[in-house]
């Protein structure tokens, strides 16, 4: 069976077991793939690779509530209220 790997970079989990940080070093900034008897298990990514990603969601979530209340009729606001 095969499985697609969504990174450049992989590790077993013994390599993470005796290495952590070398093994997420290894992966300079992205996500590492770790795997077990050669399929993915799961990936390792770094707090600010992780952090980064969490700030887009929240980005996007918010720009999706902007657009959805930007046509939304029931919110009418007159510049003099403001």
């Amino acid at each position: 069976m095969t499985h697609t790997i969504l990174t450049q970079t992989t590790a077993s989990i013994s390599e993470l077991k005796r290495n952590p940080m070398g093994t997420v070093a290894a992966g300079d900034g992205f996500a590492v793939a770790i795997l077990n008897r050669n399929e993915p298990a799961f990936y390792c990514v770094p707090a600010k690779t992780y952090e980064a990603l969490l700030d887009r969601l929240e980005d996007l979530e918010l720009n999706a509530i902007a657009d959805r209340r930007a046509n939304d009729d029931e919110i009418a606001v007159k510049l003099d209220e403001l």
